[in-house]
């Protein structure tokens, strides 16, 4: 069970970033994974008041604020235009439209959660996050880092030419995923994002350029090869390692196909 002594709802990222340096205090965010903790929270840091829970879009760019639900990347036109509707696809698999009605885009990212689809779908754009002390840095390196005492604002995407498609396998559908698969072709180099690994998703980037200028069916079977060959997996109660990397291996093709390896 978690025990909040006091709940506070902060005028100002700055004083949420003060109270957050204190290890017993929490941004609190949706409150749907922190409340299936146990522990003791002295201060609950509630961002609501922000006005953090907006998606604006310009020509270059969409910034969306760490207080934005699932739900509303679920159904915003212009980013599943732009991501060929990979970010319908990542979204409408978690849990349930209740849960992701509440739960944050802020909190999703800054837990850095091993089975993500949110941080997976992230990862495949051009994306950065922008903390309160740190700055703006980009996602890729951000899933790397250690938990501190940051305050996330933004996410925010560029509008890069774009080709990308999400895919994941799960034993039931609202289930979290066995495996999520996102591949991209950005600033003219394919990737492919694996997650739930289960550790946290990683990019394994088209270093040697196999998939070349024109992707075809020999080039997809050897980059859906070098992933399995290059990825990290465990086992746990939803799949072995060896399972995991089937999967990034026939998801990584799948993807590809449908998008038929045109940017």
């Amino acid at each position: 069970m978690l025990t909040i002594k006091e709940f506070r709802k902060v005028s100002s990222i700055e004083e949420a970033y003060e109270l957050n340096q204190k290890k017993t205090n929490r941004i609190i965010g949706g409150m749907l994974w922190l409340k299936m903790q146990t522990g003791n929270v002295n201060i609950a840091i509630d961002l609501s008041g922000l006005n953090l829970d907006t998606i604006e879009e310009t020509d270059t760019e969409f910034k969306i604020g760490a207080m934005t639900t699932l739900r509303d990347l679920e159904l915003h036109a212009g980013l599943n235009q732009y991501t060929n509707n990979s970010m319908k696809e990542a979204m409408r698999h978690i849990v349930g439209v209740q849960f992701r009605n509440l739960a944050t885009v802020g909190g999703s990212i800054y837990g850095r959660y091993g089975f993500s689809d949110v941080l997976t779908v992230f990862m495949a754009l051009d994306a950065y996050v922008e903390l309160h002390h740190a700055g703006i840095i980009p996602i890729s390196e951000f899933a790397k880092m250690p938990y501190d005492n940051d305050v996330l604002v933004n996410i925010i995407v560029k509008k890069t030419a774009l080709n990308c498609a999400y895919l994941s396998h799960r034993q039931t559908k609202t289930d979290f995923p066995v495996l999520a698969v996102a591949v991209s072709k950005l600033h003219d180099k394919w990737q492919a994002v694996i997650g739930a690994t289960p550790h946290r998703a990683v990019i394994i980037a088209d270093e040697e350029n196999i998939l070349g200028e024109k992707v075809s069916p020999e080039t997809i079977e050897a980059f859906a090869n070098y992933v399995k060959d290059n990825v990290k997996t465990d086992s746990n109660i939803r799949g072995s390692a060896q399972y995991r990397k089937h999967l990034a291996y026939v998801l990584v093709k799948r993807a590809l196909v449908s998008i038929g390896g045109n940017a």
